[in-house]
């Protein structure tokens, strides 16, 4: 293999499946397997609920919904990982409706965006979420939001569910190629778009990503994955097709994680980096019995090897990291289990079955070699339909043959291994030199002073752009520009060092913790923040 083009793995089937006919199966094989357990803090509360239990209030819950909504209909959710959220996953797609999966901390704003973008007809809403007043906001925008006919409180859910109970209506069947979902991008790079996701897409996406994590019928997940995100709800499918058990868990702590993981006797979990640092570092490690724990799943930030061959060693599991976007049902590669720990921290491991990859030239277009820096674009099942209402992006998103413009810039090595570099919008071309923000960042945040850094491009009429790092510091004194560009200097070529350091108090993020780029092209292009 000598250029960086992966043919689809035709070996996995592609099924018609359904997000109501995988629990309906689950229900019909596995019915008295508990299927769902409410992860609470108070091991009283951790209510459960069979394969059989949670198909018969999907059911009731996707009849009253029938009732009020028309199948096609968008409906969205402001919530974190409660039951409620996980129940109406199920009953949404057996009534044909399109769910829109919402992050309960957005504000006004974000709320009114999404709901205008999505058109959506109801809302399904938590009171409060960590002081967020969520209620309050989308009351106050329904005179802006015709489309929204009602709203509905979790607190309503069990009356929703009783009186679907008492309704015999027969429920429209979704088709495999429907739109399931629309989950909305993370906007770092711009305004949110709604990413229209097919019922064929999410399930066969999940199924395949589990069986690639050894998932299967009687084990037991501890699930950190909020629902309103895109892995949150292709978690939930793969376990459901596993015949597993999902622990959901509505906000991680350390603490109630390790208790989980013993308690639940888990095969499986889930966390970035930052939660497996946590949790060893807990004083209650040393004393729990994870011994029945076999797999570990992360990604969403580069895994040192020393970090991964850690948490390998000390719980006793092997690790696999997962790389996903929006527009592909969250799954695009995966490393397997026991894949070498240098593999696991440099590479997101190789395509899910039946997916094309290749890596082409941002500029001139083809493929690129083997090893050579390039947009990651994909083609297969997982691909999104569109962008909802947005034909102009999609068009500039899914060309004419089908392949999906990631926006991702990564290599590709000659077994197939992708290896992310950085967002495309983001790579700087200065001095005719392409220069990928990700590298400076690993090598600037390695810096004592350094807390956080976003590396950017600005025009500049000598080199085209310029390098600029955004700072911000550990510390309570920002180091002195001098000594990070000392620093930088002793690591990188020196048409990679950047030509301007600006320090801030706050890096803008979004509601995921993404810093948002383009927020600070926009402020520094005003000059609102000027480097010492």
């Amino acid at each position: 293999m000598t250029q960086a083009y992966w043919p689809a793995d035709t070996d996995a089937a592609i099924l018609d499946s359904t997000i109501a006919g995988i629990l309906r199966d689950a229900a019909t094989l596995a019915p008295d397997r508990v299927a769902l357990v409410a992860g609470a803090a108070d091991p009283a509360a951790r209510a459960r609920w069979t394969y059989r239990q949670v198909a018969a209030e999907a059911e009731a819950a996707a009849r009253s919904l029938a009732a009020r909504f028309a199948p096609g209909e968008r409906v969205a959710v402001l919530a974190p990982g409660i039951p409620e959220f996980f129940v109406l996953s199920f009953a949404a797609a057996m009534a044909r409706l399109v769910l829109v999966p919402m992050n309960p901390m957005l504000r006004e704003p974000e709320i009114a965006h999404l709901l205008a973008c999505s058109g959506a007809a109801g809302v399904f809403l938590v009171a409060q979420h960590r002081g967020n007043d969520v209620a309050t906001t989308v009351a106050g925008l329904r005179a802006r939001l015709p489309d929204v006919r009602e709203v509905v409180p979790f607190d309503e859910w069990p009356a929703l569910v009783d009186r679907g109970r008492a309704d015999d209506r027969p429920l429209p069947a979704p088709a495999p190629d429907d739109v399931a979902q629309i989950v909305f991008t993370s906007g770092t790079t711009g305004a949110p778009k709604g990413a229209m996701l097919t019922h064929r897409g999410m399930c066969n996406a999940a199924r395949l990503g589990g069986a690639r994590f050894g998932l299967g019928p009687g084990d037991v997940y501890v699930n950190t994955i909020p629902l309103f995100h895109v892995g949150g709800q292709g978690l939930t499918f793969q376990i459901v097709q596993a015949l597993a058990t999902n622990v959901l868990v509505t906000q991680f702590d350390a603490g109630l994680h390790l208790e989980l993981l013993e308690c639940e006797r888990a095969t499986h979990t889930v966390g970035v980096p930052t939660m497996w640092l946590a949790v060893m570092d807990h004083p209650d490690f040393a004393h729990r019995d994870l011994s029945a724990l076999r797999s570990l799943s992360t990604g969403g930030a580069a895994v040192p090897a020393e970090l991964i061959r850690r948490i390998e060693r000390r719980l006793g599991v092997q690790t696999t990291i997962v790389f996903g976007q929006t527009e592909a049902c969250g799954f695009v590669s995966q490393t397997f289990p026991h894949d070498d720990p240098d593999d696991k921290a440099s590479t997101v491991g190789r395509l899910l079955p039946r997916l094309d990859g290749r890596i082409v030239d941002p500029r001139r277009g083809g493929v690129v070699p083997v090893g050579a820096v390039g947009e990651l674009q994909i083609r297969g099942f997982a691909v999104m339909n569109g962008y909802f209402d947005d034909p102009d992006a999609t068009a500039a998103t899914i060309d004419a043959d089908g392949w999906l413009h990631t926006g991702d810039l990564a290599t590709m090595d000659g077994r197939g291994y992708l290896k992310v570099t950085g967002r495309l919008k983001d790579m700087i071309v200065t001095g005719g030199v392409n220069v990928y923000p990700a590298e400076l960042e690993a090598v600037i945040a390695g810096h004592p002073s350094v807390a956080a850094v976003a590396v950017l491009g600005l025009p500049n009429p000598k080199w085209g752009e310029a390098v600029v790092a955004v700072i911000l510091p550990a510390g309570d004194e920002p180091p002195a520009a001098p000594e990070l560009e000392a620093f930088a200097r002793e690591r990188l070529a020196p048409y990679k060092v950047p030509k301007r350091w600006v320090f801030v108090d706050e890096l803008p993020v979004n509601a995921s913790g993404k810093v948002q780029k383009f927020v600070l092209r926009d402020r520094l292009a005003d000059d609102g923040h000027r480097s010492p």
